[in-house]
């Protein structure tokens, strides 16, 4: 079954569906293969050829270059309508594999929407993680040098 999220950017507000490599956008009528080159690209391909970007995830946006253009996504899951692991409490993961290069905050830190809670470093670019709201941290799960693996949680936020 499909992994349905809503993704909200500059261009609409969408309900996309992804199961495996396949995406579909079904208001659209649009359905692309994601594939992932081995220089750490990200490949696109549809009917009408391919495309080729890179993807960084920062708390629920998704930051992408494609074909020179940069796009910041906002994503969520469709039917919980958050990324949330409980009512009140965030969990903010690794985008990609990275090395943690600074730990800006604490546990009982508190933090307001757009602060730099920590910075990664992958493919020769720093990546801050970003406070997606006002919260205070609970707890922090890396330390300055650790690589982390994508999806690893790093940060909690109540």
């Amino acid at each position: 079954m499909p992994r349905r999220l809503r993704v909200s950017n500059e261009f609409g507000d969408w309900v996309v569906e992804v199961s495996g490599d396949r995406v579909s956008i079904p208001a659209a009528n649009v359905e692309f293969h994601i594939r992932a080159g081995a220089d750490g690209r990200i490949h696109l391909e549809d009917p009408d050829g391919e495309l080729t970007g890179t993807a960084a995830r920062a708390g629920g946006t998704i930051w992408s270059a494609v074909e020179g253009d940069v796009f910041a996504s906002r994503v969520q899951d469709a039917a919980a309508g958050a990324t949330t692991a409980g009512r009140g409490h965030e969990l903010l993961a690794s985008p990609m594999p990275a090395t943690v290069v600074r730990v800006a905050v604490r546990p009982g830190d508190r933090v307001s929407a757009g602060d730099t809670l920590m910075v990664l470093e992958a493919m020769k670019m720093e990546l801050p993680i970003r406070a997606p709201r006002d919260a205070t941290v609970a707890a922090v799960h890396c330390v300055e040098g650790q690589l982390v693996q994508p999806d690893q949680n790093l940060v909690d936020l109540t």
